[in-house]
């Protein structure tokens, strides 16, 4: 048994004396009528004298966050999901019992109020308490009030308590929930279709990452959380449904930093008779989208830089941007000898299985460009070699026709004119065998079953994939990945 404080040790006591009053020290439903910021922006500017001929009285719910006891009145403040509201209690409108009860009441404690709503001198909308209902008793007391979770992993380790302290955090929370209301909203408006499909698969597709593997006992088989949601939902459009999307949890087992979390969520859609150009105009919308109706702004700060969203989005091609960058044209035709010898004058180290066109190209984007596309930017025009599932440029079959949307450095989303050539795809996936014996971990299996859909035929169609997490950020302008996930995945205490 861990060791009580003595502050911990008076709130146990004081619980004990409520049940002594015949109280449960935790509660019982109470049903409210309004919340804090409904009651104050309805009052906000209400004059003084107005008051007494108002007889409104509200029903609040929430926790004690600061009180200031003063023998037979005194006031305090709850606070509720929305916002902050004080209170005026006084034992000459609630009685001697229900104000002895509320002198036992801590910070952290969770109260009902009946009172009615009236302005102080200093000009503050306040309820004035009728009654006083006792509903839960916080044990532990709350952190300071001015500096909370000083520990930023105790922030995220434990998010109840960071939630009650941090404003900015339960900002980000309900952000996040009204962007993805939001962008449900869009894709049921562009007739889409949310669907699910499954969490556990067999074969590891759809991307290139690291998996994470568990068992099923009663198949005795081996099993990947997925790392992708493209096959799944593909198969959907050769059965026909022709627009679908999901919101769901991607798993990959990978570092952590800023950007990174191994449990995440992504939203991908596909549309039939679509293309990449397609993808872009529903991308470019679909942010301006949240940025209005959410935020009802354009401009962005985040990570250093002053982002606007107005105005149409940058395209180019990744050979476009590396020249820029370092005045080397991969457009022209390299052999992989002058590949090689570029890499090495470049200081970029290749394993085994990157010393070919598509993969050294990459390399120097990441190297050299990836970080300087701050404004909202259409990157295209990727190598086949890290394409697996995109349809090739018809102009140069070493591209493909694919795009990243990258924000302040960041990649925010990814999008294909989509592979429906069962005997190209099949081809693909045999280059990405290729490349796993050459050591890649992170390269595709073979899915069968998905080329044998493909030989019903697919559609010609659009394809995106949305980092949910990474677009919060961007809209919220947090710093870090863990800002906005409640539950971040954390390791173990020592």
């Amino acid at each position: 048994m861990r060791e009580l404080t003595d502050q911990e040790i008076v709130r146990r006591e004081k619980a004990e004396k409520i049940r002594a009053l015949g109280l449960d020290p935790y509660g019982h439903r109470f049903d409210r009528t309004a919340f804090a910021k409904d009651i104050k922006e309805k009052y906000k500017d209400t004059p003084h004298e107005e008051f007494e001929n108002i007889n409104d009285v509200f029903k609040v719910a929430g926790r004690i966050m600061f009180i200031r006891k003063m023998g037979k009145a005194s006031f305090f403040t709850i606070q509720d999901k929305t916002d902050k509201i004080q209170i005026y209690i006084s034992i000459n409108d609630i009685g001697e019992e229900a104000y002895t009860l509320f002198k036992s009441a801590d910070i952290g404690d969770i109260v009902g109020i009946t009172g009615k709503v009236m302005k102080t001198m200093t000009g503050e909308v306040t309820l004035k308490c009728q009654e006083y209902t006792h509903l839960v008793k916080a044990l532990r007391p709350l952190p300071e009030k001015f500096h909370g979770l000083t520990d930023v992993e105790e922030r995220y380790r434990r998010r109840y308590v960071d939630l009650i302290m941090n404003e900015e955090s339960r900002n980000a929370a309900f952000a996040r929930s009204r962007i993805i209301s939001c962008i449900r909203r869009f894709m049921d408006g562009r007739g889409f279709l949310e669907v699910e499909t499954p969490v556990l698969t067999t074969l590891l597709t759809g991307a290139s990452a690291r998996p994470f593997i568990t068992h099923h006992n009663t198949q005795d088989l081996d099993m990947y959380l997925r790392i992708a949601l493209e096959l799944p939902l593909k198969r959907l459009l050769v059965g026909g449904m022709e627009a679908v999307y999901e919101i769901g949890r991607l798993f990959r087992n990978e570092g952590m930093d800023t950007t990174h979390n191994p449990e995440f969520t992504s939203m991908e859609a596909y549309l039939a008779y679509s293309d990449l150009e397609g993808m872009m105009e529903m991308t470019e919308s679909l942010y301006k989208t949240i940025a209005h109706e959410v935020f009802n702004k354009e401009e962005f700060n985040w990570r250093g830089n002053t982002i606007s969203l107005s105005g149409n989005f940058k395209r180019i091609t990744m050979v476009e941007a590396i020249k820029e960058q370092t005045g080397i044209d991969f457009s022209k035709e390299y052999t992989l000898e002058e590949m090689l010898k570029l890499a090495e004058e470049h200081h970029i180290e290749l394993e085994e299985h990157e010393k070919v066109f598509g993969h050294i190209v990459n390399k120097f984007f990441e190297k050299y460009v990836e970080e300087t596309l701050i404004q909202p930017t259409f990157l295209c025009g990727h190598p086949i070699e890290i394409s697996p599932l995109t349809k090739k440029d018809p102009n140069d079959p070493r591209f493909v026709q694919r795009f990243e949307l990258f924000i302040g450095g960041k990649e925010m989303a990814n999008a294909y004119t989509e592979l429906n050539d069962p005997i190209d795809q099949l081809e693909r996936f045999e280059n990405q065998l290729k490349e796993q014996e050459l050591g890649n971990e992170e390269a595709n299996d073979i899915d069968m079953d998905f080329v044998e859909s493909l030989e019903y035929g697919m559609p010609p169609a659009g394809g995106i994939g949305y980092g949910i997490d990474r677009t919060v950020m961007f809209f919220t302008e947090s710093e870090s990945i863990r800002d906005v996930i409640l539950f971040p995945t954390m390791k173990d205490r020592k």
